[in-house]
C-alpha cells in the first residue's frame, strides 16, 4: 500500500496519511529512547517486534469491546490505524511499585499495590511529562470530567485483558501507559486507545525470575532489548520457537 505525505515523526514511530480519509498509516521504527531521548540507540528489528505486539494487543481489546485505531497490520513495519485527536495525556496504570512511584513515593520496587493505580502524565517531552491531577486537566481543559471517568473505566479494562494475557505464559504486567484519542461520527465523540501496546509502553517481569523484559532493559543496561522482545513474542506465539534475536524476525499470521 502507497504511504501519503509524512504528517509526524516521533521518537519510535512515523505517521503517514492513510488511502482513505481519517486513516493514517503507522510505521515502527527501530531507535529506541529512554530518558525522553536522553538515551538512544537503534535495535535492529525492534520496530518489526512492536508493530506485531501491538497488533496482538489492540485486535485482542478490539475483541472485547474496548475500541482502539488499529485497522489491520499491512506488512513487518507498518499497519492502517484511524486517525484520532490525541489527548494530551499519558495514562498509566501500576499494579506494582517501580520506576517513577518507587523514586518518589520511597516503595520498594516489586511492592504489589493496593489496588491498580491510575496516573496522568502530560504529554510534553520538554517538560518531562510531568505527573498531573485531574483538576489540572479539567481547568486546562484538556478533558472533561466524563472524558476522564471513561479514561479510567478503558485502562482499567485494558489492564485487566493486558494482566490476564500476561499472566497466562507468566509474565507479571507491573504498569503500562496508554493514550488515548477522540474520534467523531458527525457531532458524536468517541474515545478510543491509539498510538501502541508493546514492550516500550509496558513494564513486564517473568513471574519466576523476575527478569525484565521490557524497555528497562535498555535503560539499565541489562542485556539485550530484542531477546527480551522475542521472549514476550515467542511466548504468546507470535514467532517459530526457532527465532533467535533480532535482526529479521519472522511473523507468524
Amino acid at each position: 500500500m502507497a504511504r501519503g505525505n509524512k504528517i509526524y515523526e516521533g521518537k519510535a514511530k512515523i505517521l503517514y496519511e492513510g488511502p482513505e480519509p481519517g486513516t493514517l498509516i503507522q510505521y515502527f521504527k527501530d531507535d529506541t529512547t529512554a530518558g525522553n531521548g536522553a538515551k538512544k540507540a537503534q535495535i535492529d528489528g525492534k520496530g518489526v517486534l512492536n508493530n506485531r505486539l501491538s497488533e496482538y494487543f489492540m485486535t485482542g481489546l478490539n475483541g472485547i469491546g474496548v475500541p482502539t485505531h488499529f485497522i489491520r497490520r499491512l506488512n513487518m513495519r507498518e499497519q492502517l490505524i484511524r486517525a484520532v485527536e490525541i489527548i494530551p495525556l499519558e495514562v498509566v496504570v501500576r499494579n506494582v511499585a517501580a520506576g517513577s512511584i518507587s523514586k518518589h513515593l520511597g516503595i520498594e520496587e516489586g511492592t504489589p499495590l493496593p489496588r491498580p493505580i491510575v496516573e496522568f502524565y502530560y504529554k510534553d517531552d520538554a517538560l518531562n511529562d510531568p505527573l498531573v491531577s485531574e483538576e489540572h486537566i479539567i481547568a486546562f481543559g484538556w478533558a472533561s470530567q466524563q472524558d476522564l471517568d471513561d479514561m479510567v473505566a478503558m485502562a482499567l479494562r485494558v489492564n485487566d485483558f493486558m494482566s490476564g494475557l500476561m499472566l497466562g505464559v507468566g509474565i507479571k504486567l507491573v504498569d503500562f501507559k496508554i493514550e488515548i484519542g477522540r474520534v467523531f461520527d458527525g457531532d458524536f465523540q468517541r474515545l478510543i486507545v491509539a498510538d501502541e501496546i508493546s514492550p516500550d509502553s509496558c513494564r513486564l517481569w517473568d513471574i519466576k525470575t523476575g527478569e525484565k523484559l521490557d524497555k528497562d532493559v535498555f535503560r539499565r543496561d541489562l542485556g539485550n532489548l530484542t531477546d527480551a522482545y522475542t521472549e514476550v513474542a515467542n511466548r504468546l506465539g507470535l514467532l517459530p520457537k526457532s527465532t533467535g534475536n533480532a535482526t529479521g524476525p519472522k511473523l507468524v499470521n
